[in-house]
């Protein structure tokens, strides 16, 4: 085994670390509102699912290299509110270029190309493009030396028609294909799916294709 004490470590190299091993991370392409009026999109993929009642979300951003906030955090934290968007492969591309560092006074969503539609709880737009949307209001704030995690409280959900069955509130994941973070700069696709049955014995077709 290697083994590695994380106190002997300097910050930079404990992220390399866990960024590239705790893979592969569900994406956030997170809107939020300027106090400029200008919308702001971009990607975050430490970023998951903390609960359903209350239905959260965490975020995590880190500082700038000189200590400055992203734009996100500083919108954030003057607001209170921002969309969490979940991205597909059709949009990979533009989800990336949304990471490009661009005036505060230039909206990524006009940048990259994507479509913005009016939220219907928050002032933050949601994006046309994306599979499925969250509408969230910041719900508690945890500060570190290098990051502001934000929990996001869900009160609104907007998915692509088709995605969800309301009678029995079941994902079509025939037709749901996320990408996430693989560390540095790659990602991967969710296309190859297995199922683990309980037990011995040979291994049961994927229940997703019998969907």
């Amino acid at each position: 085994m290697t083994e590695v004490d994380f106190e002997q470590l300097s910050s930079y190299q404990r992220y390399k670390l866990m960024a590239s091993l705790i893979v592969p991370r569900p994406i956030a392409l997170v809107t939020s509102m300027g106090v400029n009026g200008v919308a702001n999109a971009a990607p975050f993929s430490m970023f998951n699912m903390v609960g359903e009642d209350p239905p959260i979300l965490m975020l995590s951003l880190n500082r700038l290299s000189d200590g400055r906030l992203k734009d996100t955090a500083a919108n954030i934290l003057a607001s209170r509110e921002f969309v969490v968007h979940m991205t597909d492969e059709a949009m990979a591309q533009q989800m990336h270029a949304c990471g490009e560092a661009l005036p505060a006074d230039v909206s990524e969503l006009t940048h990259v190309g994507l479509t913005s539609a009016p939220s219907h709880t928050v002032k933050p737009p949601r994006i046309v493009e994306a599979p499925v949307a969250f509408e969230c209001v910041l719900h508690e704030t945890m500060e570190t030396d290098s990051r502001y995690v934000f929990i996001g409280r869900v009160k609104w959900m907007s998915a692509r028609d088709g995605l969800i069955d309301t009678q029995a509130w079941r994902v079509n994941l025939r037709d749901y294909h996320p990408v996430a973070r693989f560390g540095a700069s790659f990602y991967t696709t969710t296309r190859d799916r297995f199922a683990i049955e309980d037990g011995p014995g040979p291994a049961a077709p994927n229940p997703i294709d019998a969907l």
